[in-house]
């Protein structure tokens, strides 16, 4: 689960990372107020921050021809007139694609004086099953591109799940990013702060870029999570119930909505050939083949190990719901699955919404012999697939792709 950026500060500013001062809000009246606040106090500029679950906002274009989600401001007049023109409007940017984002709220901040950028992450490496906290001095930048242009730039620093971050891995990462002096101390402080955060919410990522050092207004170097990105993982939400509170729908595609409802992982995609399978590994497999024919996947949707026919039925009903559809492949292993348990939700399903879509079911595993008889015997037209390839084969030749 995505969370915004003012969420993940103040998740970070409970366990004593430092943020910029500021404020959220969803009104230009109220942001020219905190703008004013904050001019007063000190800051000579403004930062005004779009929130939506996307990066690149700040070369992003709302479709009103305003440029800018992020933008800076010298008074707080042109706060509140930068704030009319983002709130209630579509931002799009390069990661939204065409249809863009709605932006309901903004982040009204000081804009302090950067000295440099950095980066910082910690996640999982799944490799070592250990979490890792990743640092760069290229803050600022798209962690891909330093990976492709400039890997020695990127440090690692694996942690002991059993002990912990220890003291002086905070205090090396902060020596790797040229820190010197009270800053290797201040560095060492919000390392351990990001990773508590990390650790405490089960986060699957958090991510500061940039991570930033600052002239304070004491004239001392100050170290700043200017921004913040962060995803909790969903498998753990049920022992967050006060982060569950954070999920923001008006995000998330409407199809995606519905599928959580049922416990299934949807995921819309831009093609015509919708897909069924248990297991996100098959799933994967299987957009691949329907590539590999000539064919494009309109969705992922992993209906996991143990589906139950009302989630088959579910399944169904969601993948009719996207006008891209023209055809649907089914793919099932039967490990833990029963064969015959989805065989019996795709005849509920089909009969119940009277889909006229070409089907193409291939089961194997376990009970498939009577999975396949449910099919046979119930007088709707099913295609029938030999193999993956064969299965992909056909509903790519019957939709015509």
């Amino acid at each position: 689960m995505n969370i915004h950026e003012y969420q993940a500060k103040e998740l970070l500013a409970a366990r004593g990372v430092a943020i910029p001062s500021g404020e959220v809000c969803d009104s230009a009246d109220r942001a020219r107020d905190i703008a004013s606040a904050l001019l007063a106090g000190g800051d000579t500029l403004v930062a005004v921050k779009s929130q939506i679950h996307a990066g690149g906002r700040g070369k992003g274009t709302f479709k009103s021809g305003y440029k800018g989600g992020v933008k800076l401001f010298k008074t707080a007049e042109e706060v509140h007139a930068g704030a009319a023109a983002m709130l209630g409007n579509v931002l799009v940017t390069k990661q939204t694609g065409a249809e863009g984002r709605l932006v309901n709220k903004l982040i009204v901040a000081g804009a302090p004086a950067i000295e440099k950028e950095l980066y910082l992450a910690v996640l999982l490496d799944r490799v070592t099953s250990r979490p890792v906290i990743m640092a760069s001095t290229e803050g600022g930048m798209d962690i891909e591109e330093v990976a492709a242009h400039t890997p020695e730039k990127i440090f690692k620093e694996s942690v002991d799940p059993a002990v912990g971050l220890m003291p002086y891995q905070a205090r090396r990462i902060s020596v790797q990013l040229g820190l010197r002096g009270d800053l290797i101390s201040q560095g060492a402080k919000l390392i351990a702060g990001v990773y508590r955060t990390w650790l405490e919410t089960d986060a699957a990522l958090i991510e500061i870029n940039p991570l930033c050092i600052i002239k304070g207004g004491d004239g001392k170097l100050k170290l700043v999570a200017l921004d913040a990105k962060m995803s909790l993982e969903d498998n753990a939400l049920f022992r967050h119930p006060d982060l569950q509170g954070l999920r923001d729908l008006a995000e998330e595609a409407p199809l995606e909505i519905e599928a959580s409802k049922f416990n299934l992982n949807y995921i819309k995609l831009d093609g015509s050939i919708a897909c069924l399978v248990n297991g996100a590994g098959l799933a994967m497999a299987t957009m691949d083949i329907i590539q590999y024919f000539g064919g494009r996947p309109a969705n992922f949707l992993d209906v996991g190990g143990g589906a139950s026919k009302e989630q088959v039925t579910a399944a169904f009903r969601i993948i009719l719901q996207d006008p891209n559809v023209k055809g649907i492949l089914v793919n099932i292993f039967g490990g833990i699955m029963d064969c015959n348990v989805i065989a019996t939700g795709i005849a509920a399903a089909v009969k119940e919404t009277g889909m006229k879509l070409p089907l193409v079911v291939r089961l194997e595993g376990n009970n498939v012999v009577a999975g396949k008889k449910t099919l046979a015997e119930s007088g709707l037209t099913i295609i029938s697939g030999d193999s993956m390839a064969d299965a992909a084969k056909k509903v790519v030749q019957d939709v015509g792709a």
